[in-house]
């Protein structure tokens, strides 16, 4: 009798044992999916050319810092710091760029003296690497958790940026600055052109290189890495440089954007960032995701976003609804490794 009972149970743990980590890689996409034809049929102008690129513009900022977290949480980390940091690499660029802390929109001739829109995004980028191999090294050499390293960072830079700004904006950018935010190639925003390429070779690296299979090996069992040669204190520090020179990056182009910097940039883009990795399928214990998951992560919150917009609904409804997909997808994560394990 129970070996007969343990026949008919055996079929459906097996289907249960395919599913379930089929859904693991695949559920994002078709929310995705599901989101955008309910949308498309509630609100006419959502599958608008327009409206659609519009998208892709508003996650562009957040998707670049995400595809930085993807590394580091691919390495069972975590970085509370990105949106502090994005506000000070921000600010760094436009000193840079207008030779100034002035606030104006119209450049005098005594205003325009800076050293132009490269000098202004290497300087983003330079204060995103070294913000990165601090809280790297901080983590790496004196052993401390991530999770209290950038939360320690997230003040820090916060506070950085208070002291830079004055606590007023710094804006009004010249033409070939403000480009990077604002302009276009042909329909395509320009900053959506910077996510997808940072994306694209982000994905080749975790895919085709040894680096990217060290980082696996890291976040999936530190030990056994650093029993098969891995150097694991290099590959962890690297993946919070990677990560402050995507912040650096993004604050430089978010302030192309909005043709101004302010010290209040970037504020709640840790949960929309995190959000994006692991509703894409990267476990928060590190070894599991890819890219391309990030990528479909972002677009799903930004699609939920906008769709919720084109509804009227109120704006406190989306966050109260991220948190909560947030916490589902880690619920999920959870249960699927039990499974694995079993």
């Amino acid at each position: 009798m129970t070996q007969a009972t343990d026949t008919k149970l055996q079929p459906t743990r097996s289907r249960a044992s395919r599913i379930i980590p089929w859904l693991s890689r695949y559920a994002p996409f078709v929310c995705l999916l599901l989101l955008m034809v309910i949308f498309s049929f509630l609100s006419p102008a959502f599958l608008s050319q327009q409206n659609l690129f519009n998208v892709m513009r508003q996650i562009s900022i957040e998707g670049l810092i995400a595809v930085g977290m993807t590394f580091v949480i691919l390495t069972a980390g975590i970085d509370l710091s990105v949106g502090s940091l994005v506000a000070v690499a921000g600010l760094t660029a436009a000193i840079i760029a207008k030779g100034t802390t002035a606030s104006s929109f119209s450049l005098s001739a005594d205003e325009a003296q800076g050293y132009g829109w490269f000098a202004a995004m290497m300087g983003a980028i330079a204060v995103g690497l070294l913000g990165g191999a601090i809280q790297g090294t901080a983590i790496t050499k004196l052993k401390v958790p991530p999770f209290v390293v950038t939360l320690g960072g997230l003040s820090v830079f916060r506070g950085m940026a208070l002291m830079i700004s004055g606590s007023g904006p710094i804006s009004g950018f010249e033409a070939d600055y403000r480009f990077w935010g604002q302009g276009r190639l042909g329909a395509v925003p320009i900053p959506v052109i910077i996510f997808l390429a940072i994306a694209a070779i982000a994905f080749v690296v975790l895919r085709y290189t040894r680096y990217g299979r060290q980082v696996y090996a890291v976040g999936g069992n530190r030990e056994a890495a650093r029993l098969a040669g891995v150097n694991v204190e290099r590959v962890l520090l690297s993946v919070y440089v990677i990560i402050g020179f995507l912040a650096g990056l993004a604050g430089f182009v978010l302030s192309a954007r909005l043709n101004s910097a302010e010290a209040v940039a970037g504020m709640g883009y840790e949960l929309n960032v995190i959000a994006a990795v692991v509703i894409g399928g990267t476990s928060l214990f590190g070894g599991i995701g890819t890219i391309f998951g990030t990528v479909i992560g972002a677009i799903l919150i930004g699609v939920l976003n906008n769709g919720l917009v084109l509804m009227n609904v109120n704006p406190y409804v989306q966050q109260i609804t991220i948190g909560l997909i947030l916490v589902a997808v880690v619920a999920f994560d959870q249960f699927a490794k039990s499974r694995r394990l079993k």
